[in-house]
């Protein structure tokens, strides 16, 4: 590669901030602000700022790797691919191809994610695929889907919420999760708009609002139809929107008038005043916004929590309008994109449904397959954990550490353990790449060239900076020569741009349409918004994108939005005497996801170099504990342990703990699987623990 910046984008978060590479005389790489990406204006956090960190041949996996006698050793990559193919086809011919799974990772480009998804149905003829971004934002896309007729992070861009008169952000530390992102924010307040934030603790992003709401966590349903409640009561509907654009408000109007606001008090701590105090910041502005994140997701009730926060925002003739909306705060890379294009159980490329007899036509055309020989749906995410070892043999995982971040670990660490064979694709050894019989070092975000898209439905191309060292290979010619070896010869190309020519046929007339996006056009318009079909026959596509979408039409068959009524009911697991404590979990701001990658980078370890329990003073001194004493928080599936760190910004009745980190602190160990009965999203952010000295409880 020759030494000139290079424009891309960070691997990390969803907004993929923009940020140019350059490579130094000694094989380091050079990172340098890149101002004209309008998501981060040259802006990045930690994380970011040390992406090149990963890149060194010190932290990051650089051979094949083998199980021998129970040890992971160097091999080379012919061995270790014949050994995958022997794997899956021995398992395939004994037990069935669905005792094949395949697991995916929302880091995964969009041309990877896709081929993934073609090379499960098609090679493996498995119905068993899906990706750990069904632990992000799947109950938000669940509810999205059910009001709007389409699923998308955020229906505008971040650009228009300075412009808006009232965001709720329900759930979200953006202060950690996505620093760069709060200047919108501040921004919305020096416009002379006001943030109202959600959360059980008075985080950063809390410390900026002009109201917090703490919600009792698991109670965010409530909240939000108490809200609707006083909307109604105190005539702040507006009827005209109801009648022109909606339909099904009676029935959703029913159920948040049987949500009087006292009640709602007595369920979320959040005081009658409090309430009306929100109501009126977000209804008095012309404009107003309500943003979701993994706080209100990761609810055995997710989805109709978020339904309960869209009704809130079609009630108020907030979406499909002018700087108003309901969105969602996508979390991890490219979790938009991953799911769009057929990692997840029940969709095919485009978003179209893996039932629908036109999509599968569709899809198995560009595929050169038959219609019939499509699998049909299979297991969601954890489901498909949990079948490890008994009905799922073998797996083929990419880009995923679920070891650390899938909850229920400790069981889930079991079963994969328990499979017959495992391959791991990764850049580092993480901690479920240990457990594996192959591995496989593949490139990484600096090293490819690839597109991803991010929170805004925005589609970016990440482009290769720099060589990637001897011996790495990526994902797409790994699945290009498994797919060889099991008798595919065609179908799998290597290069990403005729992968992503292809991906833009399969997508054509589907939900997310990328038909009409092509490199040059990312290239040049800083990225396009989907969806954006094909322009007929034209040799140029031309359309411009839709950078905000249900302003003339919802996506749903009749051009309305739909309410969805919804009715507030406990956590699947509620405080006891045994467990009287509530656990909330979430993520701080110098580690990201399971920490495969980040707690190899120095500088940021140095900033958060492991676990801790958040707890109240009040509960600290019931305990006897104090700052920084060992403390064992114990739930109904296992143990976990880490120092104390005491606070006044979380409930007396809430203990919060971050996920990034194995071992005894794995907070993972605790959470409850318990899962949405829709989106099937698992119950991360609240089960019931109880919390001890190590000497014994108090």
């Amino acid at each position: 590669m020759q030494n000139t910046a290079t424009p891309t984008h960070c691997p990390y978060c969803a907004l993929q901030c923009g940020m140019n590479l350059t490579p130094a005389s000694d094989g380091t790489v050079e990172l340098s602000e890149r101002a004209d990406f309008p998501v981060n204006r040259g802006a990045l956090c930690g994380k970011g700022r040390t992406a090149p960190a990963v890149l060194s041949s010190r932290v990051r996996l650089t051979s094949p790797l083998v199980r021998s006698e129970g040890t992971l050793v160097p091999a080379s990559w012919e061995e270790a691919l014949d050994r995958i193919a022997e794997g899956l086809s021995r398992t395939r011919a004994e037990h069935g191809p669905d005792a094949v799974g395949v697991f995916g990772g929302g880091g995964l480009t969009n041309e990877k994610a896709y081929t993934l998804g073609k090379f499960a149905r098609v090679v493996l003829g498995t119905s068993q695929i899906d990706y750990n971004g069904r632990f992000c934002m799947s109950s938000a896309a669940a509810a999205g889907i059910k009001a709007f007729g389409l699923d998308r992070g955020l229906p505008f861009p971040l650009e228009d919420i300075p412009k808006t008169g009232c965001v709720i952000l329900v759930g979200s530390n953006l202060a950690e999760t996505m620093p760069p992102s709060l200047r919108f924010f501040h921004e919305l307040r020096e416009n002379g708009g006001t943030l109202i934030v959600v959360d059980p603790r008075r985080t950063k992003t809390a410390e900026q609002a002009d109201l917090h709401l703490a919600p009792r966590p698991g109670t965010d349903l409530a909240l939000a139809l108490g809200l609707l409640h006083l909307v109604v009561a105190e005539g702040r509907t507006d009827e005209e929107y109801i009648r022109e654009r909606t339909t099904g408000w009676e029935e959703a109007r029913a159920e948040a008038l049987a949500h009087w606001p006292e009640y709602v008090e007595r369920i979320t701590g959040v005081s009658v005043p409090e309430l009306r105090e929100a109501v009126r910041m977000f209804c008095e502005p012309e404009s107003a916004m309500v943003l979701t994140a993994r706080g209100p997701e990761q609810q055995s009730k997710g989805t109709d929590t978020v339904g309960a926060w869209i009704n809130l925002c079609l009630a108020t003739g907030r979406a499909g309008r002018p700087l108003s909306g309901y969105g969602c705060l996508t979390g991890q890379g490219n979790g938009q994109g991953g799911r769009e294009h057929g990692q997840k159980a029940d969709q095919l490329p485009g978003y179209r449904k893996l039932t629908d007899p036109e999509a599968r036509r569709h899809v198995a055309e560009v595929w050169g397959v038959d219609p019939d020989s499509l699998p049909g749906p299979g297991r969601s995410a954890y489901e498909l954990l949990d079948a490890l070892g008994t009905d799922i043999r073998a797996l083929l995982l990419m880009a995923s550490n679920p070891v650390v971040s899938a909850p229920r670990a400790a069981h889930v660490e079991e079963r994969i353990k328990s499979l017959d064979f495992l391959a791991v694709c990764d850049v580092v050894l993480s901690e479920t790449a240990a457990l594996a019989d192959v591995v496989l070092p593949v490139t990484q975000w600096a090293e490819e060239t690839g597109t991803t898209t991010n929170l805004e439905g925005r589609v970016l191309l990440r482009r290769q900076a720099i060589t990637p060292p001897d011996g790495i290979r990526s994902d797409l010619v790994v699945m290009h020569e498994l797919a060889g070896r099991l008798g595919v010869e065609k179908g799998f190309p290597t290069d990403p741009e005729e992968v992503f020519e292809e991906l833009r046929r399969a997508s054509a007339g589907g939900p997310a349409d990328y038909s009409g996006i092509t490199y040059r056009r990312i290239v040049e318009e800083n990225g396009v918004f989907w969806p954006c079909p094909a322009d007929g026959d034209a040799p140029e596509p031309v359309h411009p994108g839709t950078p905000r979408l249900f302003h003339d039409r919802f996506a749903t068959e009749d051009g309305r939005a739909h309410f969805v009524p919804v009715a507030h009911r406990a956590s699947a697991e509620e405080p006891d005497e045994e467990y009287p404590v509530l656990l909330t979990t979430g993520r701080v701001v110098s580690q990201y996801q399971s920490g495969a990658q980040t707690r190899r980078v120095d500088e940021l370890n140095a900033a958060a170099p492991g676990p801790f329990v958040e707890l109240h003073p009040r509960l600290a001194a019931r305990l006897g504990a104090a700052e920084g004493d060992p403390l064992a928080v114990v739930s109904r599936r296992g143990r976990a342990v880490a120092p104390a760190r005491i606070t006044t910004a979380i409930r007396p009745d809430t203990v919060f703990m971050p996920f990034h980190w194995p071992g005894e602190g794995r907070a993972n160990t605790l959470t409850n699987p318990a899962l949405d009965p829709t989106s099937r999203m698992p119950e991360f952010k609240v089960c019931a623990v109880r919390v001890e000295t190590v000497e014994g409880q108090l």
